[in-house]
């Protein structure tokens, strides 16, 4: 037997089962900041593209369909990675489509009142349903 050949060795291993096991969030975490990176990128080159296309007049739909796939396809990783990490089960969202936190008044996003369908006080005036106005507090006549 030489030194530098090595003679296989039947495989008697058997593969272990494969078990469907999610991310760990640090690394989705990782992977979205490096998907949100490269979907910058390859917009701002989407955009110049389309400029020198339409500054030679030469438009090239193919390359632009290309371009475009590209860029839809890391969106729709980036959705995948949103559902892992924050699911979908028992996150309430405002119109706007931002999930928001239970107990907020307010979206995060947009800034429109969340609980308008709630029952409003009595003297409560609502403007719009995303401006309320509250009565003022009861002056004291005790002077």
């Amino acid at each position: 037997m030489s030194l530098f050949r090595r003679e296989k060795e039947p495989s008697t291993v058997v593969p272990p089962s494969i078990s469907a096991k999610r991310a760990h969030p640090g690394l989705l975490r990782r992977e979205r900041r490096a998907l949100l990176s490269t979907r910058e990128e390859k917009l701002r080159d989407l955009g110049g593209l389309t400029v020198e296309m339409y500054r030679r007049s030469s438009w090239r739909d193919d390359l632009l369909h290309e371009r475009c796939a590209e860029v839809i396809g890391i969106d729709a990783r980036l959705a995948e990675i949103d559902e892992l990490l924050h699911g979908s089960e028992g996150t309430d969202r405002c119109r706007c489509g931002a999930p928001v936190l239970r107990g907020s008044h307010f979206c995060p996003n947009c800034g429109r009142l969340l609980d308008v369908d709630v029952d409003v006080d009595p003297g409560t005036r609502v403007i719009s349903e995303d401006t309320v106005v509250a009565p003022p507090p009861p002056a004291d006549d005790d002077e």
